[in-house]
């Protein structure tokens, strides 16, 4: 239920009419976000969830990662496009 995000994608389209959040962050980061991309374009689905996600995410956004050169709040976002990008192909 928690870990690194998965979601199941429904389109119609190319508008995302409905997301389902397999498995998400255990600070509901992903569940938040992933409601506020419901209806956009694919393309602007994508765009937006890291968006969305860094917005809703509690990890310290000072805390800079020196492996990866981005905070947390970053890497998070990165993930979570990669998991909408996943469910989408």
């Amino acid at each position: 239920m928690f870990g690194k995000p998965e979601f199941a994608v429904i389109l119609e389209n190319s508008k995302i009419s409905q997301i389902q959040v397999l498995r998400g962050a255990p600070c509901g980061a992903t569940r938040k976000a992933s409601q506020q991309i419901l209806g956009l374009s694919v393309e602007d689905a994508l765009e937006k969830i890291g968006l969305k996600t860094q917005f809703f995410c509690v990890a310290d956004p000072a805390a800079w990662d020196p492996l990866y050169q981005k905070s947390k709040v970053h890497i998070a976002a990165d993930i979570h496009r990669a998991a909408l990008l996943k469910a989408i192909k």
